[in-house]
């Protein structure tokens, strides 16, 4: 028997689900509140009553703690920037195309020197160490304790960001340390900022993380913490606080794994529709669709493992404004606060929560404060969420046959049931909380990224799989469920050697 806790911290709200096996024994809602932490204890909370003596064997956690951080600019600490690829890679410096406010914020020192490699894989020049060593002594004589290290081509060859690294850790001692080819592709600057977003977040990372496990012990919860990442896995906790970034776009994913574990469906677009935005994602073999594009996060430019989403502002919180042109709906929206500032609860504002309780579709607050809201009027406002769901989902489908929309979170009530390129919306037991259940029962996975010379397609292949194995069980899992679920190859024309990128992944259970 498999029990865990599943726990997904939303922008207005924070889910919790008991899970055995297969069934969602107790489920609850709680207000996401401000500092977030204390919202994860009222949630903890009110599940470990449900527990019993059996307990549960693992606790998930899916958190926009991080991304929030980013895109609010907020608990961001500033930090050090070390390139290597010198005289290659001066023109554009780190956080050149960054925003200059989160810029401004975050940027510490910025160093380069000599090294890197070319695209072939020879050395551009000797890493110069004693330049890391001196950049080293700066960066610790200013008060900084995080720093970045990219490499032009480091996912050829990863030698220089590592001895770099050894030369920092010396330098630095109990610096938190980013190396860029551990987290983004090819492409320095994308891969670049995913480090040094990475890099920034590293003290709010050990800080969220610490909570975390604090909540559980309060809790009197016994079981392991994992968080869960982009791709709708978990990883360790003490992982998660090394690398934040993978788990900018956990909440999405978590409801779309949900929604396929809820309704069985592995092939299947997902849209969760949360308290102040939509996310319109589509399952691949039960997991989210990756994205092969730049993806921007707080207007950072990066290209790492993210999902393929679309996001909108339509929520159960969003606000509805009436003027000479029309309805419109959103983007702001009164997110936790709706008990506070939506119509039913005695607030001032108009949300799409108060159409739907006046349209019938939803019990919720007191009906009678909306009352005044004619049919006519409520059907105008539903009919402008449709058309924004409609021309959302288009954006999303790579091919005009009917799909199922799988319709989950708590503001789900806003999609209607029937829509343009929709085979049928179907809508699970449970789908409130959907992401919740998505948490607990996620995988943990490995993921390789790499380009392979001087071997067959066959040992590229091999030996891809075998990295994407070894730190999936780095990152908590079983290597007796390990299974392969995803392998593609790319021979790279312009290398020597017959050179092949290659990206695989592998899922497992949890490790006992």
């Amino acid at each position: 028997m498999k029990r865990r806790i599943g726990i997904d911290v939303g922008g207005t709200n924070t889910d919790a689900v008991l899970l055995e096996d297969d069934r969602v024994l107790h489920a609850l809602k709680t207000p996401t509140t401000a500092d977030v932490m204390s919202g994860v204890k009222a949630a903890l909370a009110g599940v470990a009553p449900a527990i019993g003596p059996q307990g549960v064997q693992a606790v998930m956690i899916g958190t926009t703690h991080f991304v929030n951080a980013v895109v609010q600019r907020r608990g961001l600490a500033p930090i050090g920037a070390l390139r290597i690829g010198l005289p290659a890679a001066a023109s554009l410096p780190p956080f050149c195309d960054w925003p200059a406010d989160l810029a401004a914020l975050v940027r510490g020192q910025v160093h380069q020197v000599e090294g890197g490699h070319d695209y072939d894989g020879r050395p551009i020049m000797p890493l110069d160490e004693r330049a890391v060593a001196a950049a080293g002594r700066a960066m610790r004589a200013a008060g900084l304790e995080a720093v970045a290290i990219s490499s032009v081509f480091s996912p050829l060859d990863p030698a220089m960001e590592s001895r770099a690294a050894e030369i920092l850790r010396q330098e630095m001692p109990g610096v938190a340390l980013t190396l860029s080819r551990d987290l983004g592709r090819i492409g320095l600057l994308e891969r670049e900022n995913v480090a040094l977003l990475n890099a920034c977040l590293a003290a709010l990372a050990r800080s969220t993380v610490r909570a975390f496990e604090t909540a559980l012990q309060e809790a009197g919860v016994a079981a392991p913490l994992f968080v869960t990442q982009n791709d709708g896995t978990v990883i360790r906790a003490e992982l998660a606080a090394r690398f934040p970034v993978l788990s900018f776009a956990s909440g999405p994913t978590n409801s779309m794994r949900g929604a396929a574990f809820l309704t069985g469906i592995k092939e299947a677009l997902v849209v969760d529709v949360g308290g102040t935005t939509a996310d319109i994602g589509a399952l691949r073999h039960g997991f989210p669709r990756e994205a092969n594009a730049v993806v921007r996060i707080g207007g950072v430019r990066t290209l790492f493992r993210m999902p393929d989403l679309f996001s909108f502002g339509l929520g159960g919180g969003s606000l509805v404004r009436e003027g000479p042109g029309g309805v419109t709906i959103g983007p702001d929206s009164v997110g936790f606060r709706l008990p506070e500032r939506s119509r039913i609860f005695g607030g001032p504002d108009l949300t799409t929560s108060d159409i739907a309780v006046a349209a019938g579709l939803l019990r919720l607050g007191d009906a009678a404060r909306v009352a005044d809201i004619t049919a006519e009027r409520a059907g105008a406002v539903l009919a402008e969420a449709a058309r924004m769901l409609a021309e959302s989902i288009d954006r999303m489908k790579t091919d005009a046959a009917p799909v199922p929309l799988l319709a989950v979170g708590g503001g789900a009530f806003l999609v209607p049931e029937r829509l343009p390129g929709i085979s049928e919306v179907l809508r699970p037991a449970h789908a409130a909380v959907a992401n919740a259940v998505g948490a607990a029962i996620a995988q943990v996975s490995g993921e390789a990224d790499q380009v392979f010379q001087g071997l067959s397609r066959v040992e590229a292949m091999a030996e891809a799989e075998a990295i994407a194995r070894a730190r999936a069980v780095e990152a908590g899992a079983d290597a007796a469920t390990l299974a392969l679920v995803d392998i593609e190859d790319l021979p790279l024309a312009y290398l020597p050697g017959g050179s092949l990128r290659v990206r695989a992944r592998v899922v497992g259970e949890i490790a006992a």
